[in-house]
């Protein structure tokens, strides 16, 4: 047999021990019904409670014990398992022996076990506590005295109820014993020392079970202030079980005895599955939402419990029986109903956040993204608002930019498993969208996309707005430095040529009566002079704009161009389809110097020997393709000045320019020039 199967197989014996006694327990107090034990004798009429609540914790007790077969706490919650129903059993077979079916054997045993042995129920709790979750002491030495001592304490008052006699009991507590209990056996273990010796060790016992309790606490405290993470999960779930507790006990004082006892064996229940969860680790972060609700749905089932008891209290003490029962109608029905109904949907808020009001989370949002101008800013308040609505520890939004940069915002900080969503924007997927949930439903899911599609629109709405104000400074720059460049090459080169071109002319007219040839050849300098000049001025303006495209236009400009590189080795080809006149002037430009680079392109590198260009207007765009046979553009060839200069002039247009090598063979340059909006920035129909 393993070390791990002895304590499994021990748990399944004690289980089906446990049940039976349950089991017995149920039968006793059926066949026990109707039968009237003496207050005095201080016996419940059910054991089935403390029996199944002994069930209750026995069970995953056994499951502990199969897993972690040495954890402490395992062995702890089984052994109470166990007692809880022995006492339970206990307290049945006494009603059945003493007061049912009176000499039957073992009532003296049952009784005892029941009254005196039962105080040892005391010691199962702050143990529990103080060696929650890891199942040992605090590694602390001071606080490690302190847990023993508490241990010490808690043990005191069962100790005394064990081993104090039964007339010692019965005197400090001023009840005397029912004749039928008082001929009972009931100190087979006890001490029989005086009642002056046994009254101060009582006094001390029942003085420290209330300190007892308040050291464990304290203990938990300590422990949670120092723990990690994962460690304040698994005692929030402790937390969660013992404000459950606290709602079953008061409501407990409120209804009738039979609620009452059904509501201890559930909070025994909730509360060993609470430690299974705690240890075992499992669905350990769901607390972070359970505890909360359990806290606000406890006070508002308190308040309508309250509140029930205070409307018929009242009517029943003005009116009769009958007309108090339709007065407390009437107020449910008019006031008191809907003001529930106010109550319960304002704990779900607070609970679950404004997912249950999709409306409300958009406008939050709508409003916090018009505050925010900058896209980050927007981001975080996407991750605010979705952080508020559904209650998250932590989320993360991460978003692409569009030249390339991903900007990353935090909200919260991140605690338990992580669920990532995408973020699309267009059918894109631009980013993605982290939160520290698991559990979120399709409804959640569909209303989360709604938000994210809102900000990612706003996010990129504001991108584009950044990216126009940059666009706009680009051109003003780029315009003051062509206006710059002009200047210079004006100033610094035909202002220069054209004083020279005046100072021989000036000379010439000097020299043209005394010297007649030196004028004639100065004059010849001169002209030459201005030949450079007009040559200068021609390259300015061709660099503003080809001449070309004024005088011949787009399609004869391109075909003047095919015509320059046209050869007995090259032979190049130009088709235009329709709408090509009165193309915005940039257009125009961009696709005349795309179409002329293409060429040189192809007459240095391709060894080509045909070239096609194509020009159509389609889709509000100009399409420029040129394709040539040549060989190609090999994989580990960078581009260069001119490839990048394509790419660079379409982009200013808003446009794009592709370059590619067909599965055919040869170079495919292709370039769309958008047309609307150029026609739209230059008033062009």
């Amino acid at each position: 047999m393993t070390e791990k199967g002895t304590p499994a197989r021990l748990a399944g014996v004690l289980v089906g021990f446990v049940a039976v006694l349950a089991a017995g327990a149920v039968a006793l107090d059926v066949h026990n019904a109707g039968a009237v034990a003496a207050p005095a004798s201080a016996l419940d009429w059910y054991g089935w409670p403390s029996a199944l609540s002994g069930l209750a914790q026995i069970v995953p007790g056994a499951l502990l014990l199969r897993r972690l077969p040495r954890h402490p706490v395992a062995w702890v919650l089984t052994a109470s398992g166990v007692q809880w129903a022995l006492n339970g059993f206990a307290s049945a077979w006494s009603v059945y022996a003493i007061y049912v079916s009176p000499g039957a054997p073992g009532a003296s045993a049952a009784y005892w076990f029941y009254q005196r042995f039962g105080a040892t129920l005391l010691i199962g709790l702050p143990l529990l506590i103080l060696l929650f979750p890891d199942g040992r002491l605090p590694s602390a030495p001071a606080w490690r005295r302190l847990s023993i001592a508490g241990l010490a304490l808690a043990a005191l008052l069962p100790l005394v109820n064990v081993f104090a006699p039964t007339s010692t009991m019965a005197r400090y507590h001023a009840t005397p014993l029912p004749p039928e209990i008082a001929r009972l056996a009931l100190d087979p273990v006890s001490i029989p020392l005086p009642y002056d010796a046994w009254l101060p060790i009582m006094q001390v016992a029942y003085a420290a079970m209330p300190v007892s309790l308040v050291v464990p606490f304290a203990v938990l405290v300590r422990r949670y202030r120092a723990a990690g993470p994962e460690r304040r999960a698994q005692i929030r779930w402790l937390t969660w079980a013992a404000l459950l507790d606290m709602f079953v006990l008061l409501l407990a004082r409120l209804l009738p005895g039979g609620f009452g006892v059904v509501m201890l064996w559930a909070a025994v229940t909730l509360t060993s599955f609470a430690v299974l969860v705690a240890v075992t680790k499992y669905w350990l972060y769901d607390i972070d939402r359970l505890l909360p609700a359990t806290f606000l749905y406890g006070v508002l089932a308190a308040l309508v419990v309250v509140i029930d008891v205070a409307v018929f209290t009242v009517a029943g003490s003005v009116l009769g029986e009958r007309d108090s029962a339709l007065v407390a109608v009437a107020v449910v029905a008019v006031a008191y109903a809907p003001l529930r109904e106010r109550l319960w949907r304002a704990a779900r808020r607070l609970v679950r956040g404004k997912r249950d009001d999709p409306y409300a989370m958009v406008s939050t949002l709508a409003q916090r993204l018009e505050l925010a101008t900058h896209p980050d800013a927007q981001l975080m308040a996407l991750a605010r608002t979705v952080t508020e609505a559904f209650r998250l520890p932590y989320v993360r939004v991460e978003i692409e930019r569009p030249g390339g940069a991903r900007s990353v915002v935090e909200h919260g900080s991140p605690r338990g498993p992580a669920v990532s969503l995408p973020v699309s924007y267009r059918e894109e997927a631009v980013g993605r969208l982290v939160l520290c949930r698991a559990d979120l439903t399709e409804r959640d899911q569909r209303l989360l996309g709604d938000l994210v599609r809102q900000a990612a629109a706003a996010a990129r709405a504001s991108e584009l707005s950044a990216d126009l104000q940059r666009i706009r400074a680009r051109l003003v720059t780029t315009r003051e430095e062509e206006r710059r460049r002009l200047r210079r090459d004006l100033h610094d080169g035909l202002g220069p040529s054209l004083g020279a071109v005046a100072l021989r002319i000036e000379t010439a007219r000097n020299l043209a009566a005394a010297a007649p040839a030196d004028s004639d050849r100065l004059l010849e300098q001169a002209a030459a002079d201005v030949g450079v000049v007009l040559a200068d001025v021609r390259r300015l303006v061709h660099d503003l704009r080809p001449p070309a495209l004024d005088e011949l236009g787009l399609v004869r400009a391109v075909q003047q161009q095919a015509d320059r590189v046209r050869s007995g080795r090259l032979h190049v080809a130009v088709s235009a389809g329709e709408a090509l006149e009165g193309l915005p002037a940039a257009v125009e430009v961009a696709a005349y110097r795309i179409v002329s680079e293409a060429l040189a392109n192809v007459v240095k590198h391709a060894g080509a020997a045909r070239c096609d260009v194509e020009l159509t207007v389609a889709d509000g765009a100009l399409t420029v393709q040129v394709r040539d046979d040549g060989s190609g553009i090999g994989p580990d060839v960078a581009a260069g000045v001119g490839m990048l200069s394509l790419r660079e002039r379409a982009a200013e247009l808003g446009g794009d320019c592709q370059v590619s090598c067909p599965p055919g063979g040869g170079t495919l340059v292709r370039a769309r020039l958008p047309l609307e909006q150029m026609m739209e920035a230059t008033g062009v129909r």
